[in-house]
Formats: C-alpha cells, sequence, structure tokens
C-alpha cells in the first residue's frame, strides 16, 4: 500500500524537475499555476528563512544565468584597488595619530613659565610618522570616535585640535587608567573644550582678585618684614586661584569639610586668602605682638587653622592642619582626620569630607610617606573618597641644575600612576588654565570618588627662605626669573 501511494505522491522524487518548473512560474507570476499549487506554494512562503528573515524568494532562472555567464569569463580574479589600499592606511594612520595625542601630547605641551629648553621632539606626534604628508593635509577621514564636535574633518582640522587640546597649557596624563569609562570621561572633557578656558568676565575678574590678593600679600610682607622668613608663593601665585576654586566647586557639589595639608612654600597666603585669618593677626606674628597666653613654641608658617566660609553650594568648614617641618609628613594625618569625619557623619563615600594634600615637586618624588600614603588610598579602612593632589612645582626641587639630575622619572607626580590618578601639568602663567583644570579635578574627585593630581609649574621669585641668595647655586634659572614679568 505504501509502495502504491509512493508511486502515485506528486512528493515522488521523480516529479522534482515538474515541481521546480512550477515554482519558478509561480515567482514571475503567481497566477500562472493552478489554484492548489499557488496556495501550497503561498504557504512555503511564509515559512521563516534558516537565518530567521521572511523575505519572499525571487525567480531563479535570472540568477543561474547571471552565473552561467560569469562562468563564461574565466575565473574570478581579486583585484588590488591600490587607491582604496593606500586610502584604509591613512585611515589608520589618523587613528594612531590620535591615540598618539592621547598617550604623550603632554610632553609636548608649554607648561615651563621660564621657557628654559626647547620643547622636546617627539616623533609620534608628527603625522610624517605615519606616512602623511602635505598633500593629505586636506583629505576628510571620519573622526566620529573623538569629541570635537565632528564626525569627519580634513587632516589639517584635526591635528589643529589635537595640538591644542593635549599640548597648550595643560597636559593631561590619564591614558594609563585601566577603567574605559574614566578615559573616556577626561577625553570628552578635554576635546570638547579643546582644553581651552572660555570663562565669562565676571570668572576672569574673580581669578585676577585671587592673583591680585596673593601677589599683593607677598609683596607687602617683602617690604615690610624685610629678611625675616616666610617662605613666599612669589612666582606660583595661580595656587591661590586654584584653591579657591577646589573649595567653590566642592561647596557646589555638597562637600561640606575640607582638611587641607600643606608645607611651608605659600602657607601665609593660604592662611589668609583662603582661609580667612585676619592679616592683622598675621602681622602681629610677624612683630612678635601676639597674646602671648596662646600656645607656643612654633613657628608661623607650621600653624594650621580653621574657618567656614561660603561657597554658592552652602558654607564650608576649612581646616589646615598643623604642620613639622618634616615634609609630607602630614599627609597620613590629613586622610586620618577625614576618615574620622566621614565616618562621624555616616559618609561612607566621601560626599561631604575631601582631602587636599599640596606638595612641592621634590617631596612629592622624594618623600617615602607620599607612596606609603598612596598605597591606602584604595584600601576600604582607609579610604576618604579621594584627594585633591596639588603640586607646587617651582622646578628647583633639590637644588638641582639639570632636570635629568633630579628624578629618575619624567614628571615629579609619576608616583601618583601607581594607584591610576590623572595628573594635569598646568603652565602656572597661564591662570585661567590653571583654574580649568581644577574645576575638572574636583569633578572628576566628586563623580568617581578617586585621587587626581594638579601639577601647576611655576618659579620660586625668592630663594628658598628669604634669606638665601639662589643666583648662586642657579645662576642660569634666576637670569631667567629675573626677566619675568610675572604672573
Amino acid at each position: 500500500m505504501m509502495q502504491s501511494y509512493r508511486g502515485s505522491s506528486y512528493l515522488f522524487g521523480g516529479n522534482a524537475p515538474y515541481v521546480e518548473e512550477l515554482y519558478e512560474a509561480y515567482l514571475e507570476n503567481p497566477a500562472s499555476v493552478s489554484d492548489y499549487w499557488r496556495e501550497y506554494f503561498d504557504n512555503v512562503q511564509l515559512v521563516p528563512a534558516v537565518d530567521g528573515s521572511t523575505k519572499h524568494d525571487v525567480p531563479h532562472a535570472p540568477v543561474i544565468s547571471a552565473f552561467a555567464e560569469r562562468a563564461k569569463q574565466g575565473p574570478i580574479r581579486v583585484i588590488n584597488d591600490s587607491a582604496d589600499s593606500e586610502l584604509g592606511r591613512k585611515r589608520v594612520a589618523v587613528q594612531q595619530l590620535i591615540a598618539a595625542h592621547r598617550n604623550v601630547g603632554n610632553r609636548w605641551a608649554d607648561l615651563d613659565p621660564l621657557k628654559r629648553t626647547e620643547r622636546p621632539n617627539i616623533p609620534e606626534l608628527d603625522p610624517a610618522f605615519y606616512g602623511l604628508g602635505d598633500a593629505d593635509m586636506d583629505i576628510v577621514f571620519n573622526t566620529s570616535n573623538t569629541f570635537f564636535g565632528k564626525d569627519k574633518m580634513t587632516l589639517r582640522e584635526l591635528l589643529q585640535n589635537l595640538r591644542q587640546t593635549y599640548s597648550s597649557t595643560i597636559g593631561a596624563e590619564f591614558m594609563y587608567i585601566t577603567d574605559q569609562n574614566l578615559k573616556r570621561w577626561w577625553q570628552e572633557k578635554l576635546e570638547s573644550s579643546r582644553a581651552t578656558p572660555a570663562f565669562s568676565p565676571e570668572k576672569k575678574k574673580q581669578v585676577l582678585d585671587r592673583l591680585t590678593a596673593a601677589e599683593g600679600l607677598e609683596r607687602y610682607l617683602h617690604t615690610k618684614y624685610v629678611g625675616q622668613k616666610r617662605f613666599s608663593l612669589e612666582g606660583g601665585e595661580s595656587f591661590i586661584a586654584s584653591m579657591d576654586e577646589v573649595i567653590r566647586v566642592a561647596g557646589t557639589a555638597g562637600v561640606q569639610e575640607i582638611v587641607i595639608g600643606m608645607a611651608h612654600r605659600g602657607r601665609l597666603n593660604v592662611l589668609v586668602n583662603t582661609l580667612g585669618k585676619m592679616p592683622k593677626d598675621l602681622f602681629a606674628e610677624f612683630d612678635h605682638t601676639a597674646p602671648e597666653d596662646l600656645p607656643a613654641g612654633d613657628v608661623k608658617y607650621h600653624q594650621g587653622f580653621s574657618s567656614d566660609v561660603t561657597t554658592p553650594g552652602g558654607p564650608v568648614h576649612l581646616s589646615l592642619a598643623f604642620n613639622p617641618s618634616h615634609l609630607e609628613i602630614v599627609n597620613p594625618v590629613v586622610e586620618g582626620s577625614v576618615r574620622a569625619r566621614m565616618d562621624r557623619r555616616g559618609d561612607a563615600t566621601g560626599d561631604q569630607v575631601m582631602p587636599i594634600l599640596v606638595h612641592g615637586d621634590a617631596a612629592v618624588a622624594g618623600q617615602g610617606v607620599v607612596q606609603e600614603t598612596l598605597a591606602m588610598a584604595e584600601v576600604r579602612g582607609y579610604y576618604t573618597g579621594g584627594t585633591i593632589h596639588i603640586v607646587i612645582n617651582n622646578q628647583i626641587g633639590f637644588t638641582t641644575s639639570d632636570p635629568r639630575d633630579l628624578r629618575s622619572t619624567l614628571y615629579c607626580t609619576d608616583i601618583l600612576k601607581t594607584i591610576e590618578a590623572p595628573v594635569l601639568h598646568v603652565n602656572g602663567d597661564d591662570p585661567e588654565a590653571v583654574v580649568l583644570a581644577t574645576q575638572w579635578a574636583v569633578e572628576y574627585r566628586n563623580t568617581f570618588k578617586k585621587d587626581v593630581a594638579i601639577d601647576i609649574l611655576c618659579f620660586r621669585k625668592l630663594g628658598h627662605n628669604e634669606q638665601d641668595t639662589p643666583a648662586l647655586t642657579q645662576p642660569l634659572m634666576y637670569n631667567k626669573i629675573a626677566q619675568h614679568s610675572g604672573t
């Protein structure tokens, strides 16, 4: 019976050519076949393909004919279009150029206010290093992986934007961070603004006010108290503008307490112009007329202070830790104070309390306590929600004349790379850039609760203290400083 059925069934293999002819006719014109076959083929069209698609079939004859004609022309040859291949190579080269600026653009940045040396030759930042020349400058390339605001740019425009962003008066180091989200955050901040301040006239006046206050205090002390030690900030006045911005941005973000640790350099200026110590009280210490019933025995540039200041986000309590002569030893004291305040407030992430550590360029690279404290930055029992590190880099650490004799690393801040802290190197002669970098640093700390550093490259106008004559040991540097007009 089964044999009889197979012999009469239209599915019998011998009927395949007939069915295929009917199907081909159906594909060309469904009305050309009977209702029975049309209904059958309609149902076949509704069955999804292996890849899940539901597209209807097309007539096979034209496809078969096209393959037959192509076969008559001989084997298929792979054509190597040299023009397309060269363009593809250039596209890859452009991406390498972008990556190079993000990685080492900081090494070609305009950072030294004294301009003692020429900018170094960094081959990776030259388009020629990747085989790109003058003839390629007006070719349009895809730049959708940048934050310059354009998906396509000429090489000329791209190079201009890269140099402005990564090699101006801000040199950013962040590409060693393993978290891609953090790296992209920095790329967006830098590239969307071209690392160029665009402050309102009112904001510029605020920055000028801080610079004027910082310089005015130093000049008065230098004139009034000749030869008395004060460890002047002259040459690094942008630091005061940076401190002011840290407090303003942090207060706006909801920070309620800031604990500061710093050495003697610029401390008197911070006491007056940042924490609000009355100038008359400072002058009394110089005049030795301060009340004698107060605790005595320490010098004025080691004294601590506490105050409350007003910010757009509300009042912020500032506390400057007392400091001995031992550089950087105050670091763990500050971190411990911050952690205690966090625990008291129930602030587990550092939203309300923030530490600031101010370093010298020699101390941050040379003092072991810096690394020891950094090692605890991400440890749960000692976590303080990220520290703002500010380096007053007057480029004269260890009293050496040749930068090659300073240390074994390129930057004094390279120790911070052990915890993947991003570093913004800034020319202290560009106070607006210093303020912009400070804004980013505080935003980064408050967003990701991680350490970040601002390296302000400046100079020291006077000696280590006001009784020194630095021109004896640093004649070339102090010849440059003598010609400098000031920040």
